[in-house]
């Protein structure tokens, strides 16, 4: 059995921290409870779970957050994993789509310089036109920039 008492029954890395713990009992495949280490527990209150992939789920039953049990014996939360996990690591982002954007946004800026010369010439122009020009512009921008 992993206890305290005997942190050196293996070397696996559940039991390197389990042995950190006071009264840990197993209580079925990779399932174990002890007493609480961030308050004063006289019977345990502690669940400790290990996943297949190496994770260290725990909840105290008492009340402690899992940041304040893993602190209370020198851990983290990062301590709670073998490894990280691929699919939390930071993405990178795609690069936006540029020809089809900068494509968009040469037509649209045409619009305005129309717009502009029909101004300019006191000449009619469509007004609602170029709004429809200046809010796909903005879109492009948005893209762009990584905005919604």
């Amino acid at each position: 059995m992993r206890t305290k008492e005997n942190p050196n029954s293996s070397s696996a890395p559940i039991d390197r921290r389990l042995s950190r713990l006071d009264g840990v009992r197993e209580v079925g495949p990779a399932k174990w409870i002890s007493k609480c280490p961030a308050h004063d527990d006289k019977s345990p209150s502690l669940s400790i779970r290990e996943t297949a992939d190496g994770r260290l789920l725990i909840h105290d039953f008492g009340g402690c957050g899992a940041a304040d049990v893993v602190a209370s014996i020198g851990l983290s939360l990062r301590d709670l994993f073998e490894s990280p996990l691929g699919h939390h690591a930071l993405q990178t982002k795609a690069p936006f789509p540029a020809l089809p954007i900068l494509k968009a946004l040469a037509f649209e800026s045409s619009i305005v310089f129309l717009s502009g010369a029909a101004l300019l010439a006191g000449e009619p122009f469509d007004s609602e036109r170029l709004r429809i020009a200046m809010d796909r512009i903005d879109a492009g921008l948005r893209v762009a920039e990584g905005r919604p």
